[in-house]
């Protein structure tokens, strides 16, 4: 797989970029690529995508501090099951909402698929069964492992895996599991299981990219201090350094969602809010009017 270029590059834009310098480059390239204006063109059809691609990061606030910080690996450029290329499982289309990823069974995907639904396909096959569909609930923690669960397929139960890394909204297709071969037929139909995710209470999910936002007071942030972060691996001990600003995020690697067939995991970007006391005893105010009073002396360095 090539190495994704970097996003400034690609809209032709400096680091230092301001937002509206990116949102023009974005459209001028965009009308530039766009396939309406290239039909049939490849190379064009691919940057209009590169383009986008970039746009959506470089355009979040958020997602551009993680890149500049991170790179890729910050905004979910190290794959995961929406990654594209690098989903080791394949690749997959969507129909009427439902997206098929997985394939379980034997024979070709595609060609099953496309001739049950459009009466096409590469050869000519027998008459299949109906494809039945079901639908099964796993937790975050579930979605990011794996797991074993039992789904009822049209009356009867069966276990089926869900690979480690599955995203909610994904299908798992079995092969041959759905209804019987009608009369003259040779050929069952396939079984079609819908994933939902359930949400996690601190923890959201970005591709290969976990994210949770930590707080902490203005004291710890201005002179540092270890937190406890929650992770899907159970607490990690984060070290944040003294002068850490609101918003700063940082990456604990390895504890994402896998994203290659060998274990390799993303990372788990924790962003910093530093809280401002509302309520403060009279002691406490005297410190910080001493405080005030020393920095507007000079003493403090910025």
């Amino acid at each position: 797989m090539a190495e994704k270029r970097d996003y400034y590059e690609v809209l032709g834009v400096s680091k230092s970029a301001s937002d509206d310098e990116i949102k023009k480059a974005y459209r001028k390239l965009a009308i530039k690529y766009h396939p309406d204006r290239n039909p049939g063109d490849k190379e064009a059809e691919a940057k209009f995508k590169e383009i986008n691609e970039a746009h959506e990061v470089l355009s979040d606030k958020q997602k551009r501090a993680r890149y500049d910080q991170f790179g890729h690996a910050g905004v979910g450029g190290a794959g995961g099951f929406g990654g594209g290329a690098s989903n080791p499982f394949g690749g997959g289309f969507n129909y009427n909402g439902q997206t098929f990823n997985f394939d379980f069974g034997n024979g070709g995907m595609f060609d099953d698929i496309l001739g049950s639904l459009f009466g096409f396909g590469g050869a000519r096959r027998p008459r299949r069964g109906a494809d039945y569909q079901a639908s099964v609930t796993v937790t975050f923690e579930e979605a990011v492992f794996g797991t074993t669960k039992t789904v009822d397929n049209n009356g009867k139960s069966m276990k089926i895996k869900i690979p480690a890394g599955i995203d909610d909204g994904m299908s798992i297709r079995l092969k041959g599991k759905g209804g019987p071969a009608p009369e003259g037929g040779t050929e069952p139909g396939d079984l079609y299981i819908r994933v939902r995710v359930k949400p996690h209470k601190s923890l959201m999910r970005e591709g290969a990219i976990i994210l949770s936002e930590q707080r902490i007071d203005m004291v710890d942030a201005a002179l540092g201090c270890e937190v406890e972060v929650e992770t899907v691996d159970g607490p990690v001990v984060m070290k944040v350094p003294a002068g850490t600003q609101s918003g700063t995020p940082f990456k604990l690697s390895g504890h994402g969602v896998p994203f290659r067939e060998d274990g390799d995991r993303g990372p788990h970007i924790v962003t910093i809010l530093v809280e401002t006391p509302k309520n403060l005893s009279k002691k406490q105010k005297e410190l910080l009017e001493e405080f005030r009073k020393a920095k507007k002396h000079g003493l403090f360095s910025r």
